[in-house]
């Protein structure tokens, strides 16, 4: 499959090329281009009197993107990027605040054509807390939105004024998290599945063994997402001066709320049209009213301005290495951890003096156990010559709470989902498959366990003891690392382990996390740790590579280029989404490569909406 989709990719750059040279550009041309656009100066320009717009559907990551190949082709179509790190998103709205130019913030929500950025509710507290210093700084903050979605309201109700479309509404009906399941799917086509568990609570087996939840998994599932909705509950309450009681009962009794209802309610301010919120922008950068629009500068192009200009060789620095994506072995790629690589990362970070403390900025849900503990182990190394804190980002669970455990101090938003100290491992066959469709197999071996790992059968009872016991093994390992590291007794590790899930706030209760806090509070826990006052400067990892280090090759260049483009379908939304979910869970199980076929990993896809 994977040779089919390579010869596929080569035929379309073959062809890409065949073109370019038929209509004259040719390949010198091409790179020379991209080049030239790639070195030209963009910086954006900021005009007095501006506002700083935030496109509510901008993506957030924790990384900066490992390249700048995406940037350069909006560059050539003209348009502005739409994804921006956290720690960019946050540097900028502090920037924003004293810089005399910006005189208010507009967030708006009529871009977003139906979806909410990618980000993550511990994700947008850290943004929302950015967002109510802006505001309290003095300057204005205007809200706009047809539909306001509960993840967008979130972030929005700092606002001092929030408006929704006169045909719009607003969704407030809680939160809901809807997993898949395949056992029955899996019984119909013939392939088997045998199962490796430690933890009664380790759920991420379930959609292939199951139908429905468990009660372990029901009950760990509604204590999370109660958590996370009580932050959610108190935030808008606290911000918009309505009961919780009162917003718990709109989502009990009505869920969508029509404008006027809205506006009753004290959730929205005005009722009113684009026209009417760019009259308000107008006003506010003092334009006319016949004037086109507002002057306005975006918060990527923002960010890009503003970013801070420190010395390159200072010699205190302070290193923030993101740990997003499943944790897999070797070096890993997009959206994946590599533990040969993350560890290669933290053993120079520990070698250099310059380097005088490490914040591990996690948003995983984990992966392979061995990667996991190469990882950790380098940062248990790492915490003996220098401070090691953790930051936790939306997901800090399983592999991604086993890296974390050998920090300093570790912080997490009260609505991250951390814990899920448990391992499983999960083994396919497809005997009758094949066998009902006249397949069949023999074999020839030179010992019992020499075929374990085919396809062909399932496990025999021993293959399948012996597997246990490298799972508990593994599981008995974890215990000990986390008692150790947190200094709790084992019995207690047990008890509150067993695969289950936490959020941050619970997750403070029961000593798995040090402290409530995000990203900043972490950096400057880590500053005062290393006795640096403010003489540091901040250095992030994975480091981003330039768009013209990345074309020294023309077949790497045009392959760049071709994989930084999306081509979508018209697919109903609904559709859509659940397609997504089953790609996404497919392409983890392609990724996770552990040795020993046992990972530490977070529910399958658990997503909150």
């Amino acid at each position: 499959m994977r040779n089919f989709f390579k010869q596929t990719i080569a035929s379309i750059i073959g062809t890409l090329l065949g073109l370019l040279i038929f209509v004259g550009v040719g390949t010198g041309g091409l790179l020379l281009l991209l080049v030239v656009v790639a070195s030209r100066d963009t910086e954006p320009q900021l005009k007095e009197q501006s506002v700083l717009v935030f496109d509510l559907s901008l993506n957030i990551t924790d990384a900066q993107p490992s390249s700048n190949t995406s940037a350069i082709l909006q560059t050539l179509s003209g348009e502005d990027s739409n994804q921006a790190n956290l720690r960019a998103v946050l540097d900028a709205l502090e920037q924003a605040q004293q810089d005399n130019r910006i005189v208010g913030l507009y967030l708006d929500g009529s871009r977003s054509t139906g979806e909410s950025s990618n980000a993550g509710f511990a994700t947008l507290k850290e943004v929302r807390q950015a967002l109510e210093r802006f505001r309290a700084s003095g300057k204005t903050i205007v809200a706009y939105n047809t539909e306001w979605r509960q993840k967008d309201y979130y972030l929005s109700s700092v606002a001092d004024t929030i408006i929704v479309n006169p045909l719009g509404a607003m969704e407030l009906n809680g939160l809901s998290s809807q997993p898949v399941f395949f056992a029955d799917a899996l019984e119909k086509y013939g392939v088997g599945v045998q199962v490796i568990r430690v933890g009664k609570f380790k759920g991420s087996v379930e959609p292939f063994t199951r139908s429905q939840l468990s009660s372990e998994n029901r009950q760990q599932l509604q204590r999370l997402l109660s958590d996370v909705w009580g932050e959610w509950l108190n935030a808008v309450s606290n911000s918009r001066q309505v009961n919780r009681t009162q917003l718990q009962a709109i989502a009990d009794n009505q869920g969508i709320l029509l404008p006027d209802e809205a506006q009753a309610s004290g959730l929205v301010d005005q009722v009113g049209y684009f026209d009417e919120v760019l009259q308000r922008l107008k006003q506010l950068t003092g334009e006319t009213k016949e004037s086109r629009t507002f002057r306005q500068i975006s918060l990527p192009s923002y960010a890009q301005l503003s970013k801070r200009r420190t010395e390159r060789n200072h010699r205190n620095k302070i290193a923030v290495v993101y740990a997003e994506g499943t944790i897999v072995n070797g070096q890993g790629g997009t959206g994946q951890v590599g533990s040969d690589r993350f560890a290669r990362t933290i053993r120079t970070l520990r070698q250099d003096d310059q380097v005088k403390a490490v914040v591990l900025r996690v948003n995983s849900r984990g992966g392979s156990a061995t990667a996991s503990e190469e990882i950790q182990r380098e940062l248990q190394l790492a915490r003996q010559v220098k401070p090691v804190v953790v930051s936790m980002g939306d997901y800090a669970a399983s592999g991604g709470y086993w890296i974390a455990t050998d920090a300093n101090r570790i912080f997490a938003e009260p609505n991250t989902v951390t814990g899920s100290i448990g391992v499983f491992g999960l083994r396919f066959n497809i005997q009758q498959l094949a066998n009902d469709n006249g397949i069949t197999w023999d074999t020839i071996k030179t010992g019992r366990y020499a075929d374990s790992q085919t396809i062909a059968r399932p496990l025999s009872e021993q293959e399948l003891t012996r597997s246990q016991r490298t799972a508990e093994r593994l599981y008995n390992i974890f215990l000990n690392r986390v008692a150790r590291s947190r200094n709790l007794p084992v019995s207690k590790v047990a008890e509150i382990a067993q695969g289950r899930v936490w959020s941050g706030l619970a997750a403070k209760e029961v000593g798995l996390v040090d402290e409530i806090g995000g990203l900043d509070m972490a950096i400057q826990y880590a500053a005062k740790q290393a006795k640096l006052g403010n003489d540091w400067q901040l250095q992030e990892y994975p480091e981003v590579r330039t768009f013209d280090a990345r074309l020294l090759a023309l077949g790497s260049g045009l392959r760049l280029l071709v994989q930084d483009y999306s081509f979508e379908q018209s697919i109903p939304v609904p559709l859509k989404t659940e397609l997504q979910k089953l790609q996404n869970e497919i392409a983890t199980l392609q990724a996770i490569n552990d040795p020993l076929d046992i990972y530490a990993r977070l529910l399958f896809d658990l997503q909150i909406d």
